[in-house]
């Protein structure tokens, strides 16, 4: 099989169930944003500062992306073979957040991302998935998607800030707090 069909040179992309729309249609950003985040979860992995637990949970999570992918590359009106997903797999992250959070400080401010390398590709991951679900919130508003898959990567994004704070709990690196300044103190230095 070939790596290039040629079938996209005039700037159309097909979608599971043979229709074809414009590169720049928003349903491609939002699948095309999902396959940004799993590069950049592939990234991490690469950096091997991530074991366990967590490089597990990154690797289905991998997986679950191609799957999000494929529900959105089809339209909700094709009645083809796809499997559409449920919230299921929220409930699951919502299952490793909980897990993760056992062994980190709590939260009491706002924190800067960072920490190590893979800690702060993780929080970058954070913000690529919040991406990814602004255009999936912008497709469901002129189509109809499977409404599940914005709950999945709302929680998916939850999963990677605190797979960032975790990894950077194990690596032995403190958080950087955000000091946000009281508003009199603002005023008095204006």
């Amino acid at each position: 099989m070939k790596i290039y069909t040629r079938t996209g040179d005039k700037g159309m992309s097909g979608l599971f169930g043979g229709d074809r729309v414009s590169k720049d249609d928003v349903r491609l950003h939002a699948y095309g944003t999902l396959d940004e985040l799993n590069a950049m979860i592939g990234s991490v992995l690469a950096m091997k500062e991530v074991s366990g637990t967590i490089n597990e949970q990154l690797l289905r999570i991998q997986n679950l992306l191609f799957e999000i992918g494929a529900d959105l590359a089809t339209p909700m009106l094709n009645t083809g073979t796809i499997k559409r997903l449920t919230t299921d797999m929220a409930e699951t992250i919502e299952g490793w957040i909980d897990e993760l959070e056992t062994n980190l400080p709590a939260l009491t401010s706002f924190i800067l991302p960072g920490g190590s390398i893979s800690g702060a590709k993780l929080h970058e991951a954070r913000t690529v998935c919040r991406r990814a679900e602004r255009w999936m919130v912008t497709l469901m508003n002129t189509e109809p998607i499977n409404k599940n898959l914005i709950t999945i990567v709302n929680r998916l994004s939850d999963y990677l800030f605190t797979a960032a704070r975790a990894v950077n709990n194990v690596l032995g690196i403190s958080e950087d707090q955000v000091v946000i300044p009281r508003r009199h103190e603002v005023e008095k230095e204006s």
